[in-house]
């Protein structure tokens, strides 16, 4: 009996424990957001933290974002704004649709106009984090399939898309007159990326996609990758090098006969990229593996 009673508590407690545990990841993170802003042009700015990069552009009517990082980031991001201008925001640009780059969208007003790839749309109504009626407006206002172009003049900032790389929806977004570009997801670092087949990213069609860019967008100098420092546009070129040899690896690795883990595992490639992480390629490779004919 008094074994029983004291099992029965043993599992009330674990039950208590584990619910505890549960609602507690429901809640939102105490943690403390802690963003950085750094210069890249006159009126550029980029605020790193919380997920993807976050570019600022100044306007002479407000400020236009590119990419709003994880969800409750928004009012770091703001902090972080208002260093450099008391300007309000009037757009946001997405590069795509994953969570670390619109996730903050909703925290700014509807008032606020939101520009991505028609693609975008699609996929952020599959995401659980936006399925309430009262956040749509952080989905896109409006829409383009190929290009487009955001406001005008020496503020002119052209939106591309080139087909699917990272995912179906990637834009690389020009900042005209500064010759600057923000790659998203697509060049997020210099190493083997996250191809979301989920929301339609392919392995094979990616080094086409960045070679298109590279080809179709001219006169930039500087490029604000997804996820790390500011860089060159010859290292975006490099980039599409890369994934060209990582694609070529790969699809030999599957004609030898190979898996993807001993494909990824084999890998080799020119020196040029020995500074490139590898880390994600039995990933990369099965990704590319499914793509392939």
């Amino acid at each position: 009996m008094k074994r029983t009673l004291v099992l029965s508590s043993i599992v009330v407690v674990g039950v208590v424990a584990v619910a505890g545990r549960a609602l507690m990841a429901q809640q939102p993170s105490a943690e403390p957001k802690v963003a950085g802003i750094e210069k890249v042009k006159d009126n550029l700015y980029m605020v790193t933290g919380g997920g993807g990069n976050t570019a600022v552009f100044v306007t002479a009517n407000g400020v236009v974002l590119v990419d709003t990082k994880l969800a409750d980031w928004g009012q770091a991001i703001m902090d972080q704004v208002k260093t450099v201008t008391d300007k309000p925001v009037t757009h946001i640009i997405n590069t795509h649709t994953h969570g670390d780059h619109v996730g903050s969208n909703e925290f700014f007003p509807a008032s606020v106009e939101i520009v991505a790839h028609a693609n975008v749309t699609a996929s952020m109504q599959k995401m659980p984090q936006f399925a309430d009626p009262a956040k749509k407006h952080a989905f896109p206002d409006k829409t383009y399939t190929d290009k487009m172009t955001v406001l005008g003049g020496s503020e002119a900032i052209d939106l591309y898309h080139f087909g699917p790389a990272h995912t179906n929806g990637d834009s690389f977004v020009v900042f005209r007159a500064l010759k600057v570009m923000h790659s998203g997801d697509a060049f997020a670092a210099k190493g083997v990326p996250f191809i979301d087949r989920t929301n339609g990213g392919n392995g094979v069609a990616y080094p086409d996609t960045l070679a298109k860019a590279a080809a179709g967008i001219t006169d930039v100098e500087t490029v604000i990758p997804g996820h790390s420092p500011v860089t060159t546009w010859a290292a975006f070129v490099e980039y599409g090098q890369f994934m060209k040899a990582v694609v070529a690896a790969a699809t030999e690795a599957k004609k030898a006969g190979k898996t993807a883990e001993q494909g990824a595992a084999e890998m080799k490639l020119p020196d040029t990229f020995k500074d490139y992480a590898v880390t994600r390629a039995k990933d990369g490779f099965t990704a590319i593996y499914a793509d392939l004919p």
